[in-house]
């Protein structure tokens, strides 16, 4: 019996102990753990954290019966301290939601069950010394330094994005208590801190500046996720099945799999990776899905996006850039969305100036890019939903049918139904911005913006029977619109093409924010 897909386990030991695949990612847990250094991981969620810290506290406890066959017992080959265990601290922030649950009372449970075996004598004080006194108890019991874990330590602060009040308690309460690890450093052997994001200014950092923080580290680039290599080697069967429920051959699937959840990038020249919940999923259902974006709305950052009046046709123009500073370190009050794009797996680095030390964002795949649009396009139309006969779907019928009435009547009702906007958030933003979703969403066969030897021309569609040249107009006539195509000789890359071109000249009037002119040519 082969290997059974580990969906939705991030237990080690159930992995190992039950006959599940497991990538085996222990010559990283192996660096890691003899260099004795306080480390800090940022990655996006469900990206292997919580299965990584949980390999580290099996190592810890000296499981060595888990390891067999795996990289680091052949590391481990010769070294007399090897599988010694040690007193392990696990803080699992994953669990609670923070809206409701109380991070005191969470923080009160972990170490009421510590107290329960290394002694409550402390139970009375304040958690950050319960905690102190916690690590000395268990060092002197077990004559060994204490193991601190610390997963999802960012969950209780992402929960609460938008409640600063309870935030900013959180933040305290951090303060208080994690404080306690750099001053009793004789107690400790190792620390590992992971985490959505690394907030600039929370105490968890300030206080323990003895970090590292491996989160932009080429060595560590492919810590989390799954390489093109991985995917290979251990996937075989996997593989296979899926190309056959898809009818592809096996170069097709693995082609399809690589632009649907690979490109995930940690350093400019690091190994990319593919989002390993989205693979097994894949892999399960033998379908092509959306499983990690479907199980979480970015609802904060889409509002964030729109707020900032963000110009959207920057996730595909190249033009997102950070710092590195900018990509390691998350300031709430900070306006611009990007860093918080990247950290939260929606962006991720596509190039990098070396001179100028400035990072290229784009989008890692197309799981991420669709679905990241298609979150956005109602915060900018009002009515766009499934059925509404405004929707993308419906769309793209008429354009594959080239029904030029019905294009045009759906364009005309999309961008009648642009949210309301003020002074302040300017339609030509939501005008542009609408144009953009709408043709990001039509697929692999429309492409926004595209450049030609003589300019650039707003839209370009393709169907199996047309080729269609889009240009948009604001508060000019759709006559302008359709000479600028003919003028700047857009449509003679496809002059040999034996689909049918069809030119279009759309007009837009900012006043009354309607469709109000069309004109096409052949």
């Amino acid at each position: 019996m082969g290997k059974k897909l580990p969906l939705g386990i991030q237990s080690f030991e159930k992995i190992r102990s039950d006959n599940f695949l497991y990538v085996d990612k222990t010559d990283y847990v192996y660096q890691l753990v003899h260099n004795n250094v306080p480390y800090f991981l940022s990655r996006p969620r469900r990206f292997g954290k919580s299965l990584l810290l949980s390999t580290m506290k099996a190592y810890w406890e000296g499981k060595k019966e888990l390891f067999e066959g795996l990289k680091i017992e052949k590391l481990e080959e010769g070294n007399p301290d090897a599988w010694k265990p040690y007193p392990v601290f696990y803080f699992d922030f994953n669990g609670a939601n923070y809206l409701e649950a109380s991070i005191d009372s969470v923080l009160d449970g972990m170490l009421s069950d510590w107290e329960e075996i290394y002694g409550n004598q402390y139970k009375n004080r304040t958690l950050g010394d319960r905690f102190q006194k916690l690590l000395e108890l268990a060092s002197v019991k077990s004559g060994k330094r204490c193991v601190v874990l610390v997963d999802e330590y960012d969950k209780p602060l992402l929960d609460t994005i938008d409640n600063p009040e309870i935030q900013n308690h959180i933040k305290d309460v951090f303060k208080g208590f994690f404080s306690n690890l750099k001053s009793y450093d004789a107690y400790i052997q190792f620390i590992f801190i992971t985490g959505v994001s690394k907030f600039h200014k929370v105490s968890i950092f300030s206080d323990l500046n003895q970090l590292t923080d491996i989160s932009l580290s080429k060595k560590f680039a492919s810590i989390c996720g799954i390489t093109d290599t991985e995917l290979r080697n251990y996937f075989v069967k996997e593989i296979q099945a899926l190309a056959e429920e898809q009818g592809l051959t096996q170069d097709e699937c693995l082609s399809q799999l690589k632009q649907t959840y690979d490109g995930y990038r940690f350093h400019p020249s690091g190994t990319p990776v593919y989002n390993p919940y989205s693979l097994l999923n894949a892999f399960f259902a033998e379908e092509f899905g959306s499983y990690w974006f479907e199980t979480g709305t970015p609802t904060f950052l889409v509002k964030k996006l729109k707020d900032t009046i963000f110009d959207v046709r920057k996730f595909t123009d190249r033009t997102l850039y950070a710092s590195e500073g900018m990509l390691k370190d998350y300031t709430g009050d900070n306006p611009d969305p990007v860093p918080l794009l990247y950290q939260t797996g929606y962006l991720t680095i596509a190039d990098f100036d070396r001179v100028g030390r400035e990072y290229t964002l784009a989008f890692p795949n197309e799981e991420v890019k669709y679905g990241f649009v298609e979150c956005l396009m109602p915060e900018y139309v009002a009515d766009c939903g499934a059925g509404s006969g405004n929707d993308i779907f419906t769309l793209r019928r008429y354009i594959e049918r080239g029904d030029l009435v019905n294009i045009r009547n759906v364009l005309t009702s999309l961008f009648a139904n642009i949210t309301y906007t003020l002074e302040s958030d300017p339609f030509e933003h939501y005008f542009q911005a609408v144009i953009y979703l709408t043709f990001t969403l039509l697929g692999k066969f429309a492409v926004c913006e595209m450049h030609t030897y003589t300019g650039r021309i707003d839209c370009k569609v393709e169907t199996k029977d047309f080729i269609y040249l889009f240009e948009f107009k604001r508060d000019e006539t759709a006559e302008e619109a359709l000479k600028q195509i003919d003028t700047n000789d857009y449509a003679l890359p496809f002059v040999a093409d034996s689909r049918k071109l069809i030119k279009i000249g759309v007009s837009f009037d900012s006043s009354t924010r309607m469709l109000v002119g069309w004109k096409v040519a052949d």
